[in-house]
Order: structure tokens, then sequence, then C-alpha cells
């Protein structure tokens, strides 16, 4: 078997003693730990590898071909996969980047004495969930199902900050909607913020079937502390899902709130114009007679006629102006 494989793929691979003492071994050897049944196991950590290295790993656990080739593949519907006494899990992460958020993927392969999370896009190390069961050692010899509760904890962990920044969002928008002046850029911001909520919820949504699954499974992957652990799990993607639906729907009420205005405002537009076209059209008429050149008018030769005339149109505009005034057209 070769061993130079692309070492920037492979993130950790470690093996785990029964006790929760952790030694790292090259991926070469995982089959090596494997053979000798001391209640030992292994973790591997991979980010976007290459066919060679999941080739390596298939003939090290004996993986399944269907789940290496969707592993292959980093654009999977979120799903569970079950294959003997193994898994195969597909969950979709975000992440913040730059002001702008990130969608990838992970995928786990999960056996009764070894796990491997491969990691595709934008998807924050899972460093952090294997730190804490280092430290927790009292969880760390529950062995697979102890590592797959904490990479599931973080991925729907890592959903909360996201959700809170696209709340933050909203807040700014309602500002932006409510102010005096009319904004196409609100508009655009209001669907590129409703369209990433959207790409949200369809990763959300699905991770509550599946951790609900693995909270009701029964098996050596999963004892009833493990189970515990993923039932808490599952309550957050359930309130994290409740929170996603309820941005949605404010977000839907903020777009028709928006239409809504842009309409209103257009309204008093017209209103005004309208009332505005009415004053003018009062002289404009009364001069519009007197430029005809017709012999006998009104008031053509008198001493005052100009005076007048120009008296009776200011009372008109006067008297249409107080009305408009009064119907709060100007």
């Amino acid at each position: 078997m070769s061993s130079a494989l692309p070492p920037a793929s492979i993130i950790n691979c470690a093996a785990y003693a029964a006790d929760g003492t952790r030694r790292d071994i090259p991926i070469e050897a995982i089959s090596d730990v494997l053979a000798v049944d001391d209640g030992s196991w292994v973790w591997v950590g991979l980010y976007e590898p290459g066919a060679q290295v999941l080739d390596t790993l298939q003939e090290e656990f004996g993986l399944h071909d269907l789940a290496v080739e969707d592993a292959q593949n980093a654009h999977q519907r979120p799903k569970i996969e079950g294959y003997g006494d193994s898994l195969f899990i597909a969950v979709h992460t975000a992440q913040s980047v730059e002001g702008r958020i990130r969608f990838g993927e992970t995928h786990v392969f999960a056996g009764p004495r070894y796990i491997v999370t491969v990691r595709h896009g934008a998807s924050a190390s899972y460093a952090p969930a294997r730190a804490r069961l280092e430290r927790e050692r009292d969880l760390l010899v529950h062995g697979p199902g102890a590592a797959l509760y904490a990479v599931l904890d973080l991925v729907v962990d890592n959903y909360a900050p996201i959700v809170d920044e696209f709340n933050r969002m909203l807040l700014d928008l309602e500002k932006l909607i409510f102010a005096e002046a009319f904004s196409r850029d609100t508009v655009h911001q209001l669907y590129a913020l409703k369209r990433e909520l959207t790409r949200l919820r369809m990763a959300v949504a699905p991770m509550q079937d599946i951790v609900g699954h693995l909270a009701r499974a029964r098996g050596p992957l999963f004892d009833e502390e493990v189970q515990l652990y993923m039932r808490d799990v599952l309550d957050h993607a359930v309130r994290i899902d409740a929170s996603t639906e309820t941005l949605r729907e404010m977000l839907t009420t903020a777009v028709s709130v928006n239409l809504s205005l842009v309409t209103v405002q257009q309204g008093e537009v017209v209103k005004r114009l309208g009332a505005w076209a009415a004053l003018l059209a009062a002289p404009t008429l009364i001069a519009s007679w007197y430029g005809m050149n017709f012999e006998h008018m009104p008031e053509l030769h008198g001493r005052w006629s100009y005076a007048t005339l120009i008296g009776v149109v200011a009372l008109i505009s006067a008297g249409l102006y107080w009305k408009f005034k009064k119907a709060r057209w100007l």
C-alpha cells in the first residue's frame, strides 16, 4: 500500500484506548489498531480529501462503496444511511466568513470502533469537539457514539450565531423600511436575506430528523448515556429551526410591509401632484379664456378688470389650496 497520501487533507488521525488515552497514528495503521479487540477506537478528521485518501480509508475500515462515493461528492442532501453496523451521515454546515454566510457539508462514517469526519467547503474545524471530549474523559470512554454527538452538537451550535446575525440584519433592514426615502437597495437586501435564510433552513430542518433518529437508535454505537446527549442536540436543533422559521415569517412580512409603504408613498406623491395640478388648472383656464382674440369678453374694457381678474384667480386658488390642505393632499 502506498504511504504517499496528501497530508493537507488529513487533519487528525488518532486512536483512543478504552480509558480515553490518545495516541496519534498514521492512516495506514488503522487496521492494525482495529485488529486488536481491546476496546480502542479510531477518530479520523479529513478536509476535502482526494480519492486516494478515501480509497485507503475504505480499505482500512471496510467502508461501503456507496458511502465512499457519496463522500467524494460535495453536493449531498442531508441524510442518514445504515450499512450493516455502520452509519453514513451527511449534514450541511454554515459559517460566517467576512460578513457573508458560507455553506458547506460534513460527511460522517461511524461504526462501533471508528468515526471519520469529512468536511467540504465552509465548515469550521472539529478540533474544539475533539478537545472537549479529551477534557471530559467520562464522555470520551463512550467511544465513537460520543464523538458523533460532539460533532453534531458543534454543527448545531454553529447555526446559532448565524441565526443571531440574520436577526440583527433584519432589525437593521426594518429601520431602512420605515425610513422616509425609498431605496431599491433595501429590496435587494431583503431578497438576499430571505434567500440565505431559506438555505439555512434547508440545512437545519433535516438535522432534526437525523438527530431524532440517532436519539432513538439502539445498537453498539449508542448507549443510554449518549442518547441523553443526543436528545439535548435534538432540542437545540428544534429551537434553532423554530427561530429560523420565525425569522422567515418576519422577513416575508417585512417584504410585504416594504411594498405596502412604497405603494402608500406613491399614492401620496400622486395626491400631491393632483392637488398642485388642480391649483394650476384654475388660473390656467381663466387666463386661457382671456388669451382668446374675441372682441366681446367680460370686463374687457373696464378700468379695474385686470385687478379684478387677478383677485378672482387668487381667491379661487386660495380656496382650492385650503380645501386640499384640509384633506391632507398638500
